[in-house]
């Protein structure tokens, strides 16, 4: 039979995309992150590059840096910023090196107490230390009346580095402890042998193992520094930072330019995306896994450097807690609104409860649990289509995701007033948009939490599920899902925290009826009522502490991952 006879073969139709549940999640959170984020970014954008008669222009960004003032502002925060980092390691470091591997008594309650500290608002400790340290301050006063010795002003840069260090530096604590314990004590045997003992092993070995979680750690408290508003507010004065300025430009009383303060916020932006993709480059030439099989044992302390071990955990400590130590014992002080005076009573408590105290406390609690909630739905999905289905889009989304970690809170704010402050979804002053913002700005705790616990369950799990007749979403929900529950816990409560203290989104986009505690003592500060500022900053103080202590109860964890 010849070629041409042969009968011709039909083309085989293309092969069709099935789609399924987890495609159609994928979408819907492109979606969500299209709307909530992308979209509101590019708001942003939009408004620094159009002047005011809607023409394309630059005269804004060019304000910025040919202005010594404006770009000056920049300058500021990254100094601000680096001094701080570098002191928190100056700082942390020892602290958990000595939490890692001495048998400390009240070890737990150290751990504790360096939590509260990261989780208090983040101006309170400025209030606070002003209160303590300013130009009438208690400690100040009590100074000078016994010599003539000048008590270093808490104003300005060495003031702000002061407040954020005593703040930031559990940060660093927190991640090496991990890191610390993952070292395996015949590393430091070999070193030993080679004639590295003492401080030159904790360099030259342990500091060195441990430099991917020194990274991470810096950055953290890089970014936190970067990014807080309310410290460089209240104490900063001449001392003018990015993020203050961008305030004062969207809502200052002097005078309001929303274009020049998007421009401020866009090249925020571009510093911190810069500083983000820099130290993953950086670390990812340390990239490399710890696993103790020979964890090193702890030592109990003695002698002179046992007492210098004791002194320095617990009075360091002790110094990050005094600021809402102090709050809370001013908030029993009889006071006239601006003066607190001696005696003791419930004034202040009953003044704020006068001024919004019930609704601040609802509105916090529910805004706090309906975000946790969305927040812990999204990172749940995400972080397994992430590590479990990875392509193109998931991995998309990953990278979107942590976009709102490098973004300074106003910035997320402003953009969302630009996008919903008018049809077809006008929601801007409503409760909807705060819920929105605090997802948005809370949300990769949770995911990072989620995504690092499902790395560690073995994929076999679910195989062996589907191989008894099960799906992947019922293998999903009845046996990944209750082994990822220790991540997604950790994360959901520190997303539930830091909803619960966010400042810097919510000053722009509160009123009188979506006010939170927050946000209640802030402006019983800046209205001089100090006694009401100071009842409804501890009640804010107790129910961090509350929620921090109730989680570790219920789970029995030992610590919490930050």
């Amino acid at each position: 039979m010849s070629a041409e006879a042969l009968p011709a073969r039909a083309a085989a139709p293309p092969a069709r995309l099935q789609l399924t549940l987890w495609h159609y999640m994928s979408l819907l959170i492109l979606m969500l992150f299209g709307l909530f984020l992308v979209y509101p970014l590019w708001g942003v954008l939009r408004n620094a590059v159009y002047d005011d008669s809607g023409a394309l222009s630059s005269v804004y960004f060019v304000k910025f840096f040919a202005n010594p003032y404006y770009f000056g502002t920049i300058l500021n925060s990254l100094v601000v910023s680096g001094a701080t980092t570098i002191v928190s390691l100056l700082v942390g470091v020892p602290f958990s090196y000595f939490y890692t591997y001495y048998e400390l008594r009240g070890a737990r309650m150290l751990f504790i107490g360096a939590v509260l500290s990261i989780m208090s608002a983040p101006f309170i400790g400025a209030y606070a230390w002003i209160l303590l340290l300013g130009r009438n301050g208690l400690i100040t006063n009590f100074i000078q009346s016994i010599s003539p010795i000048d008590v270093p002003s808490i104003y300005g840069f060495s003031g702000i580095v002061l407040v954020l260090t005593l703040k930031m530096f559990p940060l660093i604590s927190i991640f090496m402890n991990s890191a610390f314990r993952n070292i395996d004590s015949s590393l430091l045997e070999a070193a030993a042998l080679m004639g590295s003992t003492g401080v030159k092993r904790v360099i030259d070995v342990m500091l060195r193992l441990t430099i991917p979680t020194l990274l991470a750690a810096s950055l953290l408290v890089f970014m936190r520094s970067f990014a807080d508003f309310g410290t460089p507010l209240l104490i900063g004065q001449g001392f003018r930072t990015f993020t203050v300025e961008l305030y004062n430009q969207y809502l200052g009383e002097i005078g309001q330019n929303h274009n020049f303060a998007a421009a401020i916020g866009i090249v925020g932006l571009v510093v911190t995306g810069a500083l983000f993709l820099l130290q993953k480059y950086v670390a990812g030439k340390f990239r490399f896994t710890l696993r103790a099989s020979r964890p090193i044992p702890k030592k109990k302390p003695r002698g002179i450097g046992g007492m210098f071990i004791y002194a320095y955990m617990y009075g360091l400590i002790g110094l990050a807690l005094l600021p809402q130590i102090y709050i809370f014992y001013l908030s029993f002080r009889n006071n006239t609104q601006t003066i607190f005076k001696p005696g003791f009573s419930l004034g202040s408590y009953q003044s704020a409860w006068d001024h919004l105290l019930v609704r601040a406390t609802i509105n916090t609690l529910e805004y706090a649990a309906l975000s946790m909630l969305i927040i812990i739905a999204i990172s749940v999905v995400l972080s397994y289509l992430v590590v479990r289905r990875p392509n193109v889009l998931n991995n998309t989304l990953d990278t979107l995701s942590m976009i709102p970690y490098i973004l300074p809170g106003a910035v997320i704010a402003i953009g969302l007033v630009i996008a919903f402050n008018g049809p077809p979804l006008a929601i801007s002053g409503t409760a909807a948009i705060l819920i929105i913002a605090y997802v948005v700005r809370r949300m990769p705790y949770t995911i990072r939490s989620a995504s690092a616990t499902l790395m560690q369950i073995s994929p076999s799990l679910e195989e062996a599920a589907r191989s008894l007749g099960s799906s992947r979403f019922h293998s999903f929900v009845h046996v990944t899902l209750p082994m990822m529950s220790r991540g997604i816990r950790s994360g959901a409560v520190i997303s539930f925290v830091m909803v619960v203290i966010e400042f810097s989104a919510g000053i722009i986009l509160y009123n009188n009826k979506t006010i939170t505690l927050t946000m209640a003592a802030y402006v019983a500060i800046s209205r001089g009522s100090y006694g009401m500022a100071a009842a409804f900053a501890s009640i804010l103080s107790v129910l961090t502490a509350l929620v921090l202590l109730v989680y570790l109860a219920i789970t029995k964890e030992e610590e919490v991952t930050v």
